[in-house]
């Protein structure tokens, strides 16, 4: 397996109930090491140009007011085969359907206020990582 980094979000739901240092437990028990980490406050207009993505969706208005709710904690996260990695300790975004242990199911509100965001594949990373972080906050 290849040593990665991937992008995480640790979201609004989780900032406002201070999950922040259980959420990152969760990834170092796992493994992955933070390279990168701060806490900022997204404004509508920065979130929607990170969920660019799913513009022409109908959750898209609905989660750039989410992610521009509250602070955020985003991090870049180290480690074999990390994007994957990542995705399991996540869980399945509805944490009804996530794993014991993970964090959706022990953290998540609601699908739509699961905790947690993680890149999906390298291609993303580099780009949600690239947005988030210069080359001197990367400091593995």
């Amino acid at each position: 397996m290849a040593i990665q980094r991937t992008f995480s979000i640790i979201k609004p739901d989780a900032t406002k109930r201070n999950l922040t240092g259980a959420i990152v437990a969760k990834f170092e028990a796992a493994g992955l090491r933070v390279v990168a980490s701060k806490r900022i406050h997204l404004s509508v207009a920065q979130a929607g140009v990170f969920y660019a993505v799913h513009k022409e969706r109908p959750f898209y208005g609905e989660l750039c007011e989410f992610m521009a709710s509250e602070p955020i904690v985003v991090q870049v996260l180290e480690g074999e085969d990390a994007i994957a990695k990542n995705r399991e300790v996540m869980g399945a975004t509805n944490p009804a359907e996530a794993a014991e242990g993970t964090i959706r199911k022990e953290f998540a509100l609601s699908i739509g206020e699961n905790s947690v965001h993680g890149s999906d594949a390298e291609d993303t990373a580099k780009e949600e990582i690239a947005y988030f972080f210069s080359g001197l906050e990367l400091v593995g």
